[in-house]
């Protein structure tokens, strides 16, 4: 199963213990695959050096780097149709469609009220894992 996770997910998966840090042994362990394109690469390392300032004793690029070398990368992808109330979520939905990514996680709340959008679910941090519970 593929996934993609939004920015925040991601970031706070790398930096901090709770419901989004499951996510990462969950891939690690081969519970799903983590999939993204060249334009959530970049934001992804963007919000990585913003964050990078916020925590300069942890090294979010290498965490980073560590995470992306070992997902799948898609060419970026664009909606026909705007479907979130804020555009910028879109992106997210156009990642899944591109790379067949049946799930997004994340807790923003216009990615959620689309759940279900070309079959794509939108799942909270802390259901991913208890949805896709370890072998």
């Amino acid at each position: 199963m593929k996934a993609v996770p939004d920015t925040n997910v991601l970031g706070s998966g790398i930096l901090f213990t709770g419901p989004p840090h499951r996510i990462l042994p969950a891939w690690s362990d081969g519970r799903f695959e983590l999939v993204f394109t060249s334009d959530r690469h970049e934001e992804y390392r963007r919000v990585a050096a913003e964050l990078q300032q916020q925590f300069p004793r942890v090294d979010l690029t290498a965490a980073l780097d560590l995470v992306l070398v070992n997902a799948h990368a898609f060419p970026s992808a664009v909606l026909d149709d705007r479907v979130c109330t804020d555009p910028d979520d879109d992106k997210f939905l156009a990642c899944a469609v591109a790379s067949g990514a049946g799930t997004i996680v994340s807790g923003d709340k216009h990615l959620l009220r689309v759940s279900g959008y070309r079959g794509i679910e939108v799942l909270r941090s802390r259901v991913f894992p208890e949805r896709y519970p370890a072998r």
